[in-house]
């Protein structure tokens, strides 16, 4: 393997998580520090061998108070909360941390406990009127369902395709050990399921839930010392939203809508990873809805819009397809610990550039990995991962 020994070049050398789900009697941090402990143990390092910590929790506590548990060593440790977004802006930290010469071993962890029903918030919080409550839209599925909607109408999309995107998630999920929801479902099933918000039924939607993912990066002088195959952080990149651009508790709507923070975020890190869409041989893309991911396959250019119908239907998105999404199941089968979802999209994509997923490993040792995440009010984080 060709390891960057250049001191700015980052590695993840050690990934940990704990199953997604729902899990009685056990606390967010418990959930927290068996993460840690697993990438740990997986780094071969010990915790007075981080220099560094990020951590991203949502509602389940504060994420620096894990030191108790892992150790005192006296260690900067950062705290970060940006929606759903949280995890890919706490792995952007962390390797800042790294190419900044603040640290040569760091730790990413980020957990989750929510209670059951959907996502809905304060619109104060998000500097809005209560009339915007008022409408429904702080809670999120009637956002999805509208967004998607229209996009259907303006790139043909079908509910079929919707289904397609639920199926296969779904039996992904059924392989993965550490996924929530691991029962398959046929498209007519997951068609006939009561529907949420029109056109989007139950089974096209992830829940809120339980978990917690770790990672250990590491700098390129480092990381062939502790990992036999560390991979490479090529690119991490964070944007926020446009003007006019139509964003989960965002007021507004723009007639012709052309830009959005994920199409903004997935150029930025193609760019700096000197990569392109078409190198790319494995992808996890937020999923908060089968509506989603059709929509965030075209803003980060891994297709057209349009092109999503023939894709889904040809079976490129599957593991042994072309594109493969979503190998571990995504959103929909695992269901999204806030502080988690990100972090585990990159814990996926390492064991698949590895060669030791947890479930449906893609063939032909796939070489290019790229995670794309999306949070109120419209910020998104995008990585691209390479061995």
């Amino acid at each position: 393997m060709n390891i960057d020994r250049d001191r700015d070049a980052v590695y993840v050398v050690g990934v940990g998580i704990h199953p997604f789900g729902r899990h009685e009697g056990v606390s967010a941090m418990v959930m927290a520090e068996h993460a840690a402990r697993a990438a740990l143990t997986d780094a071969g390092v010990s915790w007075p061998d981080v220099d560094l910590a990020v951590g991203g929790s949502n509602v389940s506590g504060k994420p620096d108070t894990l030191v108790s548990r892992l150790g005192l060593t006296g260690l900067p440790f950062i705290t970060v909360r940006n929606g759903c977004a949280t995890g890919g802006v706490a792995l952007a930290t962390a390797a800042n941390a790294l190419r900044a010469g603040e640290a040569d071993v760091t730790a990413v962890i980020g957990f989750d406990k929510h209670p059951r029903g959907a996502f809905s918030s304060d619109p104060a919080g998000y500097g809005l009127g209560e009339w915007y409550g008022r409408t429904g839209l702080m809670v999120t599925t009637q956002y999805f369902a509208m967004k998607t909607r229209r996009y259907q109408y303006e790139h043909a999309i079908s509910d079929r395709s919707l289904a397609r995107v639920a199926v296969r998630a779904l039996r992904n999920g059924e392989a993965s050990p550490t996924a929530w929801r691991r029962t398959p479902r046929t498209e007519d099933e997951v068609l006939a399921a009561p529907t949420v918000n029109a056109p989007l039924t139950r089974s096209m939607f992830c829940s809120p839930s339980e978990g917690a993912v770790a990672l250990i990066l590491a700098r390129g002088d480092r990381a062939a010392d502790l990992c036999e195959r560390p991979v490479r952080l090529a690119s991490v990149a964070l944007r926020t939203r446009r003007f006019g651009s139509f964003e989960v508790f965002s007021p507004w709507l723009a007639p012709e809508p052309c830009h959005s923070p994920s199409m903004a975020a997935a150029t930025a890190a193609f760019a700096a990873a000197g990569v392109d869409p078409s190198d790319v041989a494995v992808a996890q893309l937020q999923d908060t809805d089968s509506g989603s991911e059709i929509i965030h396959l075209a803003e980060t250019g891994l297709c057209g819009h349009g092109e999503q119908e023939k894709l889904l239907a040809d079976g490129v998105t599957e593991p042994a397809g072309r594109l493969p999404v979503n190998t571990d199941g995504g959103c929909i089968a695992n269901g999204e610990p806030i502080g988690a979802s990100g972090l585990r999209q990159v814990h996926e994509i390492v064991r698949q550039l590895q060669g030791r997923a947890l479930g449906r490993q893609v063939p032909g040792s796939p070489r290019v990995g790229f995670t794309h995440v999306y949070g109120a009010p419209g910020l998104s984080a995008c990585a691209v991962l390479t061995v």
